[in-house]
């Protein structure tokens, strides 16, 4: 079994498991290194294995030669179940988030062990990043910074979202990124005040507020940034609101440590968001873990009570959003340590790039 493996078995002995049901495709990865789309794994201490249809039989041999396959015919409901009873299994735990109700039915119904819902085990485990991992993150985020980069000084008024967006994603394609980490936002003008604004056919016009916010992915691993700017111009308004939300990030960098809580990460952004008069118009939290999924453990925000481990890799985010006008948000990528934090994104920030 490899370490990862190890790990896990650890953790079920603390939670009085005799062994788990790992569907969730990040997990699945993360433990085996299986790619595929469709498998289960079936993990106790004595057993590590690979329950997945034809489609995947030589991937499996290939990419995860630490488990045994597990040839599912048609259905792969019996095909656990009769894997479980030959185990002898009385408890077993399953990812309650990773399978649906029907699925969770299912398998109650023909499985002759107690199932036992668990949350986050391995997503615990995947919050600390070893060196080959952050590697790939590094990778991904050069990646994006070059894109990203490439773009502040293309940009011209009268190009639509749509095509900013295009050209980042075509540019990250081609450069050694195996695909996106997660949907482009191109948001301009009034746009710029939803977070999580979706492109459109609108051009951007010069002096108003554009977010960008983007990834690439490399074997697997997630990259995450975001810039904000106006193009040829930007009034006092937007500079006000740029340096604010660039000191409450500068700031959060500064003093962000392994042993922190998230909520404490939080507030150091929000107090000086709030204290300039923005209060209610930073709605979400401060920053996320990255890695094999683009949102994962651990979490920086107003209800994010866990500790910030050394080795995770995290997005420091601030932003302001005002409804009608725009909004502004600067992303990094960070390694948390004990001394502080290590930032990866190298995308330079600035308020203004030229539009010519």
């Amino acid at each position: 079994m490899n370490q990862r493996v190890e790990r896990l078995i650890q953790v079920l002995g603390e939670q009085g498991l005799e062994g788990i049901l790992i569907s969730s495709p990040e997990n699945r990865r993360y433990l085996s290194g299986f790619t595929g789309s469709a498998g289960v794994l079936i993990i106790t201490p004595d057993t590590a294995k690979l329950a997945t249809d034809f489609r995947y039989y030589e991937q499996v041999r290939q990419q995860a030669p630490d488990f045994e396959l597990v040839e599912v015919g048609q259905r792969m409901d019996p095909a656990l179940a009769q894997e479980l009873a030959g185990l002898g299994l009385e408890r077993i735990g399953f990812e309650s988030g990773a399978i649906t109700y029907d699925t969770y039915e299912r398998w109650r119904k023909v499985f002759s062990v107690e199932l036992v819902p668990t949350t986050g085990l391995v997503e615990g485990l995947r919050a600390v990043k070893d060196d080959r991992e952050l590697a790939a993150i590094a990778e991904a985020v050069r990646i994006a910074d070059e894109a990203l980069e490439r773009m502040m000084d293309a940009i011209r008024p009268g190009m639509t979202e749509r095509e900013v967006a295009w050209d980042l994603e075509v540019y990250m394609r081609t450069h050694g990124a195996e695909g996106l980490a997660f949907t482009t936002i191109v948001a301009a003008g009034p746009h710029a005040a939803m977070s999580h604004a979706v492109v459109t056919e609108r051009p951007i016009q010069r002096g108003e507020p554009v977010v960008i916010d983007m990834g690439a992915r490399v074997d697997g691993y997630c990259s995450d940034i975001t810039r904000s700017f106006c193009v040829g111009e930007a009034d006092e308004r937007y500079m006000q609101v740029w340096n604010t939300v660039l000191e409450a990030q500068l700031a959060a960098e500064d003093q962000i440590r392994a042993g922190m809580t998230g909520v404490e990460a939080d507030a150091i952004a929000r107090d000086i968001i709030y204290g300039a008069g923005y209060e209610g118009q930073f709605g979400h939290g401060l920053g996320h873990g990255v890695g094999l999924a683009i949102h994962e453990e651990p979490r920086a925000g107003l209800t994010a009570t866990g500790i910030l481990p050394a080795g995770t890799v995290l997005t420091v985010e601030p932003g302001i959003y005002i409804p009608g006008w725009g909004g502004v948000r600067t992303e990094d990528m960070v390694v948390v340590g004990e001394e502080g934090c290590r930032i990866l994104t190298g995308a330079r920030k600035e308020a203004v790039v030229p539009g010519q």
